[in-house]
Parts: C-alpha cells; sequence; structure tokens
C-alpha cells in the first residue's frame, strides 16, 4: 500500500517539492508499494539511517560525478565508499570527479545529502554499485532533507534501470 508523504514544511523549497513530486508519480505511475514519511532533517548515510530506525547499508547514496564534461549518478550502499580509480577505469573516463555542490544541485535541483537515487529524473545515466543489492529494501531521502522513502530494490531497478558495476570499498 502506497502512504503519500506530508505536506511541505514552510522552509521547503519549491524545487524540493517538485522532485518529491516527480519522485512519488514515477513510483505511482509503475505501480511501485513504498511508504514515504517526514522527519527530521538529516544529510548523512550515518544519520539517515539512525532517523529512520534502519541500518547503514540500506541507505541508497545517490553520488554525481563529473566526467569528461558530463554528468553521471552512481548509486551506492550507504555503508560504502567508492573506489574513485575503479570507477574511473570502469567508466571509461579521461577524468573523474564528484560534481560540486551547485553543479549537483544545477543537475538534480537538490542540496547535497537529498539527492535520490533517480538519475532518469534528471536525464542523466544511473550506475548502481552492487553492494546495494544486499537489501531487500532500500530507504533514501527523497528530494528533501526532511522526507524520506523506502522501497523494495527491485521495483527500483525496475524504475531507473541502472547499469550494475562494482566500485565499492
Amino acid at each position: 500500500m502506497t502512504r503519500f508523504c506530508s505536506r511541505a514544511t514552510p522552509n521547503a523549497s519549491f524545487l524540493d517539492m517538485d522532485v518529491l513530486a516527480a519522485i512519488r508519480k514515477l513510483l505511482d505511475d509503475n505501480n511501485v508499494i513504498y511508504k514515504c514519511w517526514t522527519h527530521k532533517e538529516c544529510s548523512t548515510s550515518e544519520e539517515g539511517a539512525a532517523i529512520r530506525g534502519t541500518e547503514v547499508m540500506s541507505g541508497a547514496k545517490a553520488l554525481v560525478f563529473r566526467s569528461n564534461g558530463k554528468f553521471a549518478m552512481l548509486v551506492i550502499a550507504g555503508d560504502k565508499k567508492v573506489d574513485m580509480k575503479m570507477l574511473k577505469f570502469v567508466l571509461k573516463a579521461d577524468s573523474l570527479s564528484l560534481a560540486t555542490p551547485e553543479e549537483a544541485l544545477q543537475v538534480t535541483h537538490c542540496t547535497i545529502g537529498s539527492i535520490p537515487p533517480f538519475g532518469n529524473l534528471f536525464g542523466i545515466p544511473v550506475y548502481v554499485d552492487k553492494s546495494l543489492y544486499r537489501n531487500e529494501r532500500i530507504n533514501f531521502n527523497a528530494g528533501r532533507h526532511d522526507t524520506s522513502i523506502q522501497m523494495g530494490i527491485e521495483d527500483w531497478e525496475r524504475v531507473v534501470q541502472p547499469k550494475i558495476i562494482s566500485v565499492a570499498q
């Protein structure tokens, strides 16, 4: 059963609400069962897990990268870090860096720590590290620091269609 998120808090920006609405529409249009709720603001995987009462490894951490002048998203389990050399090798990139906070905002309309794992909504390719598949259900901030979604990993994969890679350490 789908549970809808609460209405926006007074400090929520218009762009944040657009992203949240886009996620909900994408999930609803694809008949995905998910849980969505508001909570105290959080920005890190560890904070999110503590607030949600979930394991850090179930967090779907969405990172935006710039490679050869283009942007891409990597989704990795919240308890893992990215091996940048391996990611550069896997992507066959001449250059690779994390997007700056300003670039991430421009590409995703979200601030760092609230970026959801739906690069397809932003028109950028999505890669997922195989470490995320240790979970049957994943959790993530949904375009806002005070709103989370929990959903099945198989539903997420079906809706996003990421390329599965191995770059976690």
